[in-house]
């Protein structure tokens, strides 16, 4: 569950690409970003989730929104689900998992009775200045840009 709330500054983050080149939250500075945290690379709902936002990425442009997604899988991973699919926005390399736990991403999940700790699916919505604009942590996968396109219209 995370812990950051809407006004809150973002917490900085310096990490890879797919490209091997560094990302930081100051590399937006002057934009709006989408930063989405999600399990894993080639799932189904990560998929699912990832395709709605490369299928609305220019009405996210439009509405002035960069798109970063975080993971804590590999750069030559990305770099396959990026190809495979045919995203237009990079992914972030968090393989310490350390931005998902800055961002509050990160904590107790279930899948067939088992608990463990993982990436929790949520989205960050960072306004041009690093504040947080809106936190969804109910993603809906096939709806995602939709649910961010609401916020913005709230």
């Amino acid at each position: 569950m995370s812990h950051l709330k809407k006004g809150d500054k973002a917490p900085d983050f310096t990490a890879p690409i797919q490209t091997g080149e560094e990302r930081s939250l100051s590399d937006y500075q002057g934009k709006k970003l989408v930063f989405y945290f999600y399990p894993k690379d080639n799932t189904p709902t990560c998929t699912k989730e990832a395709c709605n936002l490369r299928d609305n990425y220019k009405a996210l442009q439009k509405a002035g929104y960069e798109i970063l997604g975080v993971s804590a899988d590999s750069a030559k991973k990305h770099t396959n689900f990026i190809n495979k699919f045919e995203l237009p926005f990079d992914l972030l390399v968090d393989a310490d998992n350390s931005i998902a736990k800055a961002y509050g991403a990160w904590g107790q999940k279930q899948m067939f009775g088992k608990q463990y700790e993982g990436i929790l699916r949520t989205t960050f919505l960072i306004d041009e200045t690093g504040k947080i604009e809106s936190v969804i942590q109910k993603v809906k996968s096939t709806e995602h840009a939709n649910q961010i396109l609401g916020v913005e219209s709230e």
